[in-house]
């Protein structure tokens, strides 16, 4: 096993604790970098760099670093471990300077989850409408047998002039038509959900698309540094956003990352003074939602949200220290929300995903303007 390349110099503390702790878990798998990098279908040098402290890696690269070291090793490490990193991976990312880069690497990675939460639908609703035909067609089969027995018996009772002999007993045969109707509505609530599902990894695959987008112009230089949407007509108001939150400075942080775009931000503490800024104004381009707060959490404020027709269709991004846990983010996606950003954010991922979501308000707009 090669070893691994020196700290990087002039490290902060902070990225200097942080790598030291994720250098221990790493060395505890006795494999090379290239090796695990190739495992887990990344770039060997980008790797080498999370563990030498000059780059701070995705909360996903340390959540994949435990799942991996707690197969190596047969046991899951603690609660206590797990929040120990998560403490220093969140300093360390807050005392960092923020670039275009990480953001598209964090953006990336969502992509490539959304893609495969697209690919493994599509595949379980193949799986699921084969098997739905199939039952259909074994119900088909029964009805048909049904059929010829009593028809049968009808005709030979026509022709015999003494007493008919008793009807058929199909009662076996309804039985396993009813079973299998049963299955037929079972499979289809399946196939159905299993579609949605489908459908809202491709919406949010287009919305990534759109956001690596706007960043890869960020980096070449060619799009305005600012991220700035597409101008709004004179005399339109600017696009709000809301934003909610019940700790005060996670609110001032997005403020102030937010503050140089070309909108209109609202900030609130908590899920009844979102609703209450919803009844103020029904026109917010994008709403960003912790979703552990006291008392009305994100998924009951986004449910009492999308079930009010004025901001049905108004989207939610969810502010999550859960990640892509796929349990967490199919609750959030059945609340209403269309995205989700983990904690700690990076300033850049944040700027680009509101970006997009204003860039989109004000296209349905001018749409709406023209007609």
């Amino acid at each position: 096993m090669a070893e691994l390349k020196p700290l990087g110099p002039g490290l902060s503390p902070e990225a200097r604790a942080l790598a030291l702790e994720l250098r221990r878990l790493f060395q505890a798998l006795q494999v090379s970098v290239r090796r695990y990098a190739a495992r887990r279908l990344r770039d060997a040098g980008t790797f080498s760099r999370y563990l030498n402290g000059t780059r701070v890696p995705p909360w996903e690269v340390v959540t994949d670093l435990f799942t991996d070291l707690a197969e190596h090793r047969g046991t899951a490490a603690t609660p206590e471990a797990i929040e120990l990193v998560r403490r220093l991976h969140r300093t360390a990312l807050t005392t960092s300077a923020p670039s275009p880069r990480h953001a598209m690497e964090v953006l990336e990675r969502q992509l490539a989850d959304a893609d495969r939460m697209s690919r493994r639908s599509s595949v379980r609703g193949d799986v699921l409408g084969e098997a739905l035909l199939d039952r259909q067609h074994r119900i088909a089969d029964l009805e048909v047998r049904i059929s010829e027995l009593e028809a049968a018996w009808s005709a030979e009772r026509e022709r015999s002039d003494r007493l008919a002999e008793a009807a058929p007993d199909v009662s076996e045969l309804l039985r396993e038509r009813e079973a299998l109707q049963g299955q037929v509505g079972q499979l289809a609530e399946e196939l159905a959900a299993t579609r949605l599902q489908r459908d809202r990894a491709e919406e949010r695959c287009g919305l990534l698309e759109r956001q690596l987008e706007a960043m890869e112009k960020v980096r070449s230089g060619n799009g305005l540094p600012t991220l700035v949407p597409p101008a709004r007509p004179v005399g339109r108001t600017l696009p709000r956003v809301l934003i909610v939150d019940d700790q005060k400075d996670n609110l001032l942080a997005m403020t102030a990352v937010l503050a140089t775009l070309e909108q209109e931000l609202v900030a609130v503490s908590s899920g009844r003074e979102a609703l209450k800024a919803l009844l103020d104004h029904d026109d917010f381009a994008v709403i960003i939602m912790d979703v552990q707060m006291p008392v009305m959490d994100g998924y009951e404020t986004a449910a009492h949200i999308k079930r009010r027709s004025r901001s049905s269709n108004v989207p939610i991004i969810f502010l999550t220290a859960m990640g892509a846990d796929p349990e967490h983010s199919a609750r959030g996606y059945a609340a209403g929300a269309v995205d989700y950003i983990g904690k700690p954010f990076d300033p850049w991922v944040l700027r680009a995903k509101v970006a997009v979501f204003t860039g989109i308000y004000l296209e349905r707009r001018a749409r709406a303007d023209a007609r």
